[in-house]
């Protein structure tokens, strides 16, 4: 009713730079997870095609990838694909994937990543894709791996425990060549086989996750132990540069002891 009445009196964008001032005098988060979800719902609830949703979604990502540029957030997380999304029907999965593939296409053209010295890495067991999107994530991470201001981390084929079962399996076979011993083996070392081991800081200080559910799916599990969450009840497609701020904001508010 708030969000109605600002708009009725014309004072929405008013109350938005207030509150990105507010946002601007408490430190930032410097990793940043999302969950992208509430595409299908937001495109049913429009009685439109569910791949309308993820196409809007699409386009709702360039702009939050702006809005994290513009507060000068570090490293960017997006969960997009998981590995139970292979799950479902063969033509939505194809259709989500070039939508995906289309997006890769149009972030490799992008003289922002430049600009603003952004590396790109998909995390995921990339392989599973269509060879045309792993081909166009490869040029996408060798056109932006010598940059360290900005990472920006697309989770494509991604799974939590996956990640983990990946991990122990390269520690197994590198225990087996007698690279490492068992004895070397404790959380620092871990991360290092993790698919996040290129980030400078690969825990994430605050994860939203869109579409009113509360749970993580799977998303960075190791990496999530002491992450801040902030569900919000708004579809990702419908997602604005506000919801982003009051999460921000959320998280400024809360007090992190970390266990202590």
């Amino acid at each position: 009713m708030l969000e109605g009445f600002l708009r009725a009196i014309g004072a929405y964008a008013l109350y938005e730079r207030w509150l990105d001032g507010q946002v601007r005098k408490r430190v930032i988060p410097e990793h940043l997870g999302v969950i992208l979800d509430g595409n299908r719902r937001w495109a049913i609830a429009r009685s439109g095609t569910e791949y309308q949703g993820h196409k809007h979604g699409a386009k709702t990502t360039q702009l939050f990838l702006e809005w994290c540029l513009d507060l000068k957030i570090k490293t960017i997380t997006l969960y997009v694909f998981s590995m139970e999304n292979f799950k479902r029907p063969r033509r939505e999965v194809d259709t989500i994937l070039s939508i995906i593939e289309e997006e890769g296409r149009r972030l490799l053209k992008d003289q922002r990543l430049h600009q603003n010295q952004v590396r790109v890495k998909s995390l995921g067991r990339v392989d599973l894709l269509p060879k045309s999107l792993q081909e166009i994530l490869r040029e996408i991470e060798k056109a932006t791996e010598s940059y360290d201001k900005y990472y920006l981390n697309i989770a494509l084929a991604y799974g939590g425990r996956t990640e983990i079962i990946d991990a122990a399996r390269k520690i197994a076979a590198d225990v087996g060549k007698g690279v490492v011993g068992p004895e070397d083996i404790d959380e620092q070392f871990f991360m290092k086989y993790l698919y996040t081991a290129h980030l400078p800081n690969p825990y994430p200080d605050l994860i939203i996750r869109t579409s009113g559910e509360e749970r993580l799916s799977g998303f960075l599990l190791w990496q999530s132990a002491y992450s801040e969450f902030c569900f919000l009840d708004v579809y990702w497609p419908e997602f604005r540069r506000i919801d982003l701020l009051r999460a921000v904001r959320t998280y400024q508010m809360r007090k992190r002891r970390f266990g202590q």
